[in-house]
């Protein structure tokens, strides 16, 4: 019995000075037993590397195992417990429901276990008890050391509540992987592969207790022992217990396993020191020898020769810092010889760097393997499995409905879920009961006849998902009965085929990792579904219980894959990826953050926790100030394992954008390498060009811009060598036509408009008038019609919209009783606006409205505003001598109305819709006297600026046509504007005194509720609208107001007729001028802007539209302001200038 350490620097050949003496002894001697125990991930390397040292390149009596392989090996031999090993899944399976079962015992940590992922943390914190061979009754002795810190002492105790329910659980059924090590020591001694056997360790930087355990009997049973050991031979071994010294981790190993040989009484030879040979790794690399040398002994040598074997460089961000490194890698294979298998990118940020990788490897034509397993959560098969579930779960809430439909197993295509999804989101689909139903109630704008097809996909989708949901919320169910429904609906949807599809479809895209993502997931999760039932399959448990369970053993799983060439590069994490015989490694996000890392996840167990415990004695996993010592032990081993070239490298922000800093250690090793220099990544595109495909878009990209990059020596060099290229010329060409005698950005084409909108082009005023704002808005919304989608729910516009139908509804209900504004009493005005806002509400998305207290507040509100609004409105009627005329008059049908009908060319046309929400009208003589007011919820003010630039255009096309109805409406009359005015419909507060009278408060209410808009200045009519108003005093029913003197105040808005009928003319002219242009199909991106407001201040297109002042190429149309007087002036030039050379478009001019 001997046992014999192996020690030396890293890459001084300890593993094959070790190699070729097994390989000798085993050749002087096949009567004996030899035994190379290396970590798992190392098995097939090292049977490799031995067969290739070997001189017949076969080893008959040398094995090659790790502890777990050892432990099969002996139990085949001597024979075991049969128990089966409860691996990683079932044991999470199995302590989910325990946890289920003991939440009523736990305190502080019950409700937290509720969280996804935490039992995951749970089973991370048995495990590690386990490994240093804590048993749940040793926890009250370790709690009691806590009492002091009540916290932790809860926290202890309740783990040990689900430690000691999880080993009462697996009592004789199972075994964990953690007790196969123990069980291995029991049954080691009965072993003749081991007894009197040879062994050698290598590549091991610790054991944990249970593995010391193992070793403890090895050098009992075993003739000698041999173990590598990463150490420097000038390090006194009194320095090497010290948390800072570098090999630390070494140095407790070799006491470690010395203390166990001489309480054992086993020989300890003279160490084996490996000493840098010709057979090293940086015999051809000193700069690289020297790093190993003097990392982290902060002895401040330096490296002052010229060298390339350590280099550096920076990128923006990640994506250009892995798009460098392949240029380098592709540089490096071309001009130097190496093999893509001699290449290895480390990292401490797999999660960003491994997405980037996989990209950017394929776009370069690199074969690498990724190695990481990755969770298959987000795997459609299993988010159709969590989605069904659920569904069940939430009571078919819309939210986990469109989860299932969406997963990409649903069965039903995604253009009908997209139908269905507006539809719900309208109307408010919520619950299994109205999933079930027939649905019959449509939404404004749905088409006629859609709900039938709309039934159609309801139907399609409940044949899919209902028994299963009508089964699944029973309570009463086991594990094995709900997961043979579960097995019943995958199969019925084809599941396993439908996965077979797309495994094919990724296959013929070369997308190699999803192909054996797609050929594993229904194997893994069928296993998973046996292991449910075989372990928990008589539990009785609800279907939120077993959603949480098929979570959690989700959550576990992960899809790893096995290389599939030698010839590839390794791409990895620095502490989990094991390198072997590396000729050029990159080290990727050296970042402050990522190396070392921070603030590393603690588990259950809180930092402060792990240290008062460790400080008591009792040993678990390090903490994390010692983890920051041993990461940097991980990271002197990665940085040594080049044997020609290391580069480091380090992205200025990170893949959000936000600035970051370099790692230390970048600095640390510009200290040593004093000549060394941090390289730029090249920002040209044209140096990191490697790709015939990288050729084509830069050229291509340069074609597209306004010349800056033409400019570029190195994309005109390519540009001409394309363009002398025998095989690419012809495409050159092409590409330059496209790119410059292309259509302009900012039309359509008149084809192209005339098959969007016809020759016959229907539009309202506010169509227009969003024309005027921005063309390319006018065109989204009513060219290629795109909507924002109507959602269930009640809105501050809907409020308008219901109070403008509320009152449509008064006028209606006020003719269909013969009542009139004028003579309607307080009573019967209060009882008509209750049943006006309840017929409304009725006809107005159904029970929107009374889906919630909000929502009831809302109708009181309405009926509040409603009093308001038809009081003032009456008041204003009874202060002159106008009747209301007609309400909700639309004119869109009217084919001879000259004020909607307007002829653009000999072929075109424009025929303007629209809905007057109320004509007043005084009869003298022969004249009939019109005015016209429209609603609005808003604070629209009627200005002329506005109107003169075609952004308000609907009160004076409501006028024009007002105008021409009650011509056509009473032969021989003439009407004439008196006025236009919106309406603001509210209920405002006003400042009061204690004391005022009823009628000064009513007054202060009037001026407040007054109409905006333009009247006539003349006295009659100013006094036919308001018989109150004279010399010194202002209206409070129209905005109009006398001096003193008589004369009109500078307030009022005025106009004269000639003046009307110079605005009315006008805008028709405006809209003729739109039209034009809209059929000519003009679509630019050219959003107005007016002192501060602008086009884009409310747009629902912004997200597709991506204007943005700040970038090159979008500025706003910026509108200038006129005072009145100008506007007067400019529109009457204008009207002179078109006179009698126009078609008549039905102009006020003559009324």
């Amino acid at each position: 019995m001997a046992l014999q350490f192996v020690p030396g620097n890293s890459g001084a050949g300890k593993s094959f000075q070790l190699y070729q003496k097994i390989l000798q002894e085993a050749g002087k001697h096949p009567e004996r037993k030899y035994l190379v125990i290396v970590p798992e991930q190392f098995t097939m390397q090292t049977q490799k590397e031995l067969v290739a040292l070997s001189p017949r390149h076969g080893i008959m009596n040398v094995d090659i195992l790790s502890f777990d392989r050892l432990a099969h090996r002996v139990f085949a031999e001597v024979g075991g417990d049969q128990t089966p090993v409860l691996e990683d899944v079932g044991k999470i399976l199995v302590l989910e429901r325990v946890v289920q079962e003991q939440k009523k015992k736990l305190g502080v940590l019950g409700s937290s276990l509720e969280k996804l992922g935490t039992v995951s943390e749970m089973k991370s914190l048995l495990s590690e008890l386990m490994q240093y061979d804590i048993h749940p009754e040793e926890l009250d002795e370790i709690g009691n050391l806590a009492k002091e810190r009540p916290l932790l002492y809860h926290k202890l105790k309740d783990v040990q509540t689900i430690y000691q329910g999880f080993f009462e659980f697996l009592r004789k059924r199972y075994i964990t992987a953690e007790e196969v090590l123990d069980l291995l020591c029991e049954k080691i001694g009965s072993s003749r592969l081991v007894r009197d056997s040879w062994i050698a360790l290598d590549g091991f930087t610790g054991f944990t207790p249970v593995q010391n355990k193992l070793l403890r009997e090895l050098l009992k049973l075993t003739q000698q022992v041999w173990v590598t050991v990463t150490l420097e031979e000038k390090v006194p071994v009194a320095q090497l217990k010290r948390p800072q010294q570098l090999f630390r981790m070494s140095g407790e190993m070799v006491e470690s396993l010395t203390r166990m040989a001489k309480e054992e009484r086993v020989e300890i030879l003279d160490p084996w020191w490996v000493r840098p040979g010709e057979n090293s790794r940086f015999c051809k690399a000193p700069a690289l020898e020297f790093l190993e040398q003097h990392l982290f002994r902060y002895d401040k040598r330096q490296y002052r020769k010229e060298q390339e074997e350590v280099q550096i460089f920076q990128a923006a961000n990640p994506k250009e810092e892995m798009e460098e490194i392949a240029r380098r890698i592709r540089l490096l294979v071309r001009t130097k010889g190496y093999r893509y298998g001699d290449f290895a990118v480390i990292t401490g940020d797999m999660a960003t760097y491994g997405s980037y990788a996989r990209q950017v490897m394929e776009q370069c034509e690199i074969p690498c393997f990724i190695d990481e397993k990755h969770s298959i959560l987000m795997n459609p098969f299993v988010e159709y499995i969590r989605a069904a579930v659920n569904l069940v779960v939430e009571y078919f809430s819309y939210e986990s409905m469109f989860r299932y439909l969406r997963c990409g197993l649903s069965g039903i295509p995604v253009y009908q879920v997209d139908q269905l999804e507006n539809y719900c989101i309208a109307v408010g689909i919520r619950g299994e009961k109205q999933w079930k139903d027939h649905w019959v109630r449509r939404y404004r704008g749905m088409e006629e006849g859609s709900i039938e097809g709309i039934n159609q996909i309801r139907e399609q989708v409940w044949k899919k998902i209902g028994p299963f949901a009508e089964y699944m919320k029973e309570k009463e169910h086991t594990v094995e009965e709900r997961t043979r429904m579960l097995y019943e609906m995958i199969v019925k949807d084809d599941i396993q085929e439908r996965l077979s599809e797309k495994e094919q479809e990724f296959a013929t895209q070369g997308d190699q990792a999803m192909v054996k993502e797609y050929s594993q997931i229904y194997g893994m999760i069928m296993e998973l579904l046996d292991k449910m039932v075989q372990m928990l399959g008589s539990e009785t448990i609800t279907a939120k219980e077993y959603g949480q369970l098929l979570d959690v053993g989700f959550q576990e799983m992960r899809v790893g894959i096995i290389p599939p060439t030698a010839d590839q590069v390794l791409i990895g994490e620095m502490e989990r990826t094991r390198l072997k015989d590396i000729k050029v490694l990159f080290f990727a996000g050296v970042n402050d953050g990522i190396i070392p890392k921070h603030g590393g996840k603690a588990g259950l167990l809180s930092e402060s926790d792990r240290e008062f415990l460790d400080s008591r004695q009792v040993a678990l996993a390090p903490t994390a100030r010692e983890s920051m010592y041993i990461q940097r032990f991980y990271l002197y081993l990665n940085l040594t394992k080049p044997s020609r070239c290391l580069y480091l490298s380090y992205a200025q922000s990170n893949a959000q954008g936000q600035a970051q800093s370099p790692a230390y250690l970048i600095a640390l090793i510009l200290r040593m390498y004093p000549k060394l220099v941090i390289q730029d990544n090249p920002k040209d595109e044209i140096s990191q060009m490697q790709m015939a495909q990288q050729a084509t878009e830069i050229l291509l990209a340069g074609l597209r811009k306004d010349g800056e990059q033409q400019q570029n020596n190195g994309w005109r060099e390519l540009f001409s060598w394309y363009l002398r290229s025998k095989e690419w010329k012809e495409q050159c060409l092409r590409w330059i036509q496209a790119a410059y005698e292309g259509a302009p950005e900012s039309s359509i084409g008149k084809a192209a408009a005339v098959a969007l909108y016809g020759k016959e082009l229907e539009n309202s005023a506010t169509e227009l008038e969003r024309f005027a704002a921005c063309a390319f808005a006018h065109f989204l919304q009513y060219g290629l019609k795109i909507e924002e989608r109507q959602e269930y729910e009640f809105r501050q516009a809907d409020l308008g919209n219901v109070i403008h139908q509320a009152l449509e509804q008064f006028s209606r209900n006020l003719k269909k009783n013969r009542l009139t504004w004028r003579s309607l009493t307080d009573q019967e005005r209060d009882q008509l606006i209750d049943t006006s806002v309840e017929e409304t509400i009725h006809d107005y998305g159904n029970t929107i409205l009374e889906s919630s207290s909000r929502n009831q507040y809302m109708i009181l509100r309405v009926k509040r505003i409603l009093r308001r609004t038809v009081w003032a409105l009456q008041q204003q009627l009874k202060a002159g001598k106008y009747e209301p005329s007609r309400f909700e008059i639309s004119f869109s049908m009217e084919e001879d109305l000259k004020a909607s009908n307007f002829q653009l060319s000999e072929d075109e046309r424009l025929r303007l819709r629209g809905r007057i929400d109320r004509v007043d009208r005084y009869e003298e003589d022969d004249t009939i006297y019109v005015k016209v007011i429209d609603y609005k919820s808003g604070n629209t003010a009627l200005d002329l600026t506005s109107v003169y630039h075609g952004l308000q255009l609907q009160l004076i096309v409501y006028l024009n046509a007002a105008l021409e109805l009650e011509e056509k409406n009473h032969p021989g009359k003439h009407a004439e504007p008196a006025g236009m005015f919106y309406y603001h419909v509210k209920d405002p507060l006003v400042d009061g005194k204690p004391g005022d009278e009823e009628e000064e408060i009513e007054r202060k209410l009037l001026e407040k509720l007054k109409v905006d808009g333009l009247v006539r200045a003349e006295e009659k009519i100013l006094k036919d609208l308001d018989r109150e108003l004279e010399a010194g005093k202002k209206s409070l029913v129209i905005p109009a107001a006398y001096n003193k003197n008589g004369s009109l105040s500078s307030r009022s808005k005025t106009a004269s007729k000639e003046q009307f009928e110079e605005l009315c003319a006008y805008v028709n002219d405006k809209i003729r001028e739109n039209g034009t242009r809209i059929l000519g199909g003009e679509m630019e991106k050219n959003p107005y802007k007016l002192k501060q407001r602008t086009a884009c201040d409310y747009c629902s297109f912004k997200e597709i539209c991506g204007f943005d002042e700040k970038q090159e190429g979008n500025s706003f149309r910026r509108l200038p302001t006129f005072s009145d007087e100008e506007l007067w002036k400019k529109m009457r030039e204008k009207g002179e200038k078109e006179d009698g050379n126009e078609v008549d478009t039905g102009t006020a001019e003559g009324h």
